[in-house]
């Protein structure tokens, strides 16, 4: 069985500006505004008390004079541009990953700190965030918990590591130590009656006879490895389960010609292994333990193949028949569909028919030999395909959606607003810029407005608001690094594969031109990936 994550081609998306109805909250009283209270508790005297915060108080009171000298010397043109920036802070536009309308992000010349800069690049439209900015809680506030599954888990390393063919990691499951146990009782029972002589050292033949059974599967999942990799598909591992194994080839296939021969060449793998089994055991005297194994895995081998050419997801033969609908149709979210739901009827057939054939002698045992413990394990192994066939069905069901809205996920349109400020500046006085400006991120930059760090969301929240003029942003910034830097053209699961190399809660988005674009919450994609798996195809 081979399971496959994908992604969509991106799709152009339609960006519509309105006018927002929503009015602006009023920013904060600044700093001169409203008198500064500092902690009873972490001072030790009332003289000590008063000392940093008049010393505090009366740079504050420099820095704004300063800024009033500076906003009075740009004149006209500097309060033409902050009208600018307030109207463009009413634009909204609609994609369709995103429920409302957002503010977008413009990127600034250098900061000063007496005054409240512009926003970064006043010439760029509004990128678009989740949900109504009039609903999104305002730089500083908590936000609202996330539901759902965060687009970046940590990567599982699937079990034990067996070797890296091809540069693909093979691990194998602790699951598969149950089916080894599993395979050894019930093949050393089948010794007990061909080989009666072994004794107990045909568990030993039946453990060997396991190992090499899954060594053919894994030779069966390097046929899909193989060819995916032929086809530049990047595998990003292979896995040793329970009931076979797993490829999992991080792309689809971009033509259903692809997808075919990629689901085929297992299965047409597992045949030629069977043949050569067959071939082998020609010289072979029957009765005898090379005989047993090599008849065994002949047949094991055929089962494989015959099994997994079942046309139903999410064995091979559905993804070839998903491969054939959508050369039909022309549409790839056809094709899993009716490959889909083939796979659940055949699920179904399994849980009901496989005991029903066992009964009936059809397998090669009479009715009376399959009685008691025999029938209760063939209902749980139909049981258990059936469950593990209809969930991957299921799964492929979700994934194909998953694809299909994968692109209307843009780092462009998810980019919150920011203000640049620099390392010094007290947290009240870069949020009072920012809610000034309708910004939600704050960026660190040096004296050249070079980005430095990024002000982390989650520590402002944690700053109560009586003490914000005595922390500065930069005992809040996380060091910008190269991979916390994305371009603000990537979309879908390229978007998602930049956040997932480098986990992280803010990133800074930038233009081709390298000049800022604004900050980009993981929250706020996390947010899009669960709204686009809950729309509808």
């Amino acid at each position: 069985m081979v399971e496959s994550g994908g992604s969509g081609r991106p799709r152009p998306d339609s960006e519509e500006s309105a006018e927002r109805s929503v009015t602006p909250a009023p920013p904060p009283p600044t700093p001169e505004e409203r008198p500064v209270e500092p902690v009873a508790p972490e001072e030790p005297s009332a003289a000590d008390a008063d000392a940093p915060a008049q010393r505090e108080q009366d740079a504050l009171a420099k820095q704004e004079a300063h800024g009033s000298a500076q906003r009075e010397s740009h004149g006209s043109a500097q309060e033409g541009a902050a009208d600018g920036a307030g109207q463009a802070s009413d634009a909204s536009g609609t994609t369709p990953a995103a429920p409302g309308p957002a503010p977008a992000p413009t990127p600034a010349s250098p900061p000063s700190r007496s005054a409240a800069p512009a926003d970064l690049h006043p010439d760029h439209p509004r990128a678009h965030t989740h949900g109504d900015p009039g609903d999104a809680p305002a730089l500083g506030e908590a936000p609202a918990p996330s539901r759902g599954r965060p687009p970046r888990p940590p990567e599982p390393r699937g079990g034990l590591l067996m070797g890296r063919p091809f540069g693909v990691p093979v691990y194998v499951a602790p699951s598969w130590f149950l089916v080894a146990a599993l395979i050894t009782w019930v093949f050393g029972g089948q010794l007990d009656r061909v080989l009666p002589e072994l004794g107990a050292a045909r568990y030993l033949v039946s453990l060997f006879f396991a190992v090499a059974f899954y060594a053919s599967v894994l030779v069966h999942e390097l046929a899909h490895t193989v060819a995916a990799l032929r086809f530049k598909l990047p595998v990003r591992r292979i896995q040793l389960q329970f009931f076979g194994g797993v490829s999992e080839i991080e792309k689809e296939a971009e033509t259903p010609g692809r997808e075919f021969w990629l689901a085929f060449v297992g299965p047409l793998l597992s045949l030629a292994l069977s043949g050569l089994f067959y071939l082998a055991l020609q010289p072979v005297e029957p009765g005898t333990v090379p005989g047993v194994l090599l008849a065994g895995l002949m047949v094991s081998n055929l089962i494989v193949a015959v099994f997994n050419l079942l046309p139903g997801l999410p064995l091979d033969g559905g993804r070839m028949l998903r491969a054939v609908v959508w050369k039909i149709t022309g549409k790839p979210m056809s094709g899993t569909v009716a490959a889909a739901w083939v796979g659940r009827a055949l699920a179904v057939s399994v849980l009901i028919g496989l005991p029903l054939l066992t009964q009936s002698g059809a397998l090669g045992e009479s009715a009376e030999d399959s009685v008691g413990m025999d029938t209760v394990m063939d209902a749980l192994l139909a049981a258990i395909l059936a469950a593990i066939i209809w969930t991957g069905a299921g799964n492929s069901l979700r994934m194909a959606r998953l694809r299909e809205h994968l692109p209307e996920l843009r780092a462009r349109n998810l980019t919150r607003r920011a203000v640049p400020v620099e390392s010094d500046t007290p947290l009240s006085e870069a949020l009072r810029r920012a809610n000034d400006a309708g910004a939600r991120a704050l960026v660190v930059v040096d004296a050249h407005g070079e980005p430095l760090s990024l002000v982390r969301e989650a520590a402002i929240v944690g700053v109560p608001e009586h003490r914000r003029p005595w922390v500065a942003v930069s005992g809040l910034a996380q060091e910008l690094t190269d991979g916390m830097r994305v371009s603000a053209e990537l979309a879908g699961e390229d978007l998602l594969d930049a956040l997932r190399a480098t986990p992280a809660t803010e990133y800074l988005v930038v233009e081709e031109t390298g000049e800022i674009y604004g900050v980009l919450s993981a929250a706020d994609v996390e947010r899009a990936f669960v709204k686009a798996m809950a729309r509808p195809s």
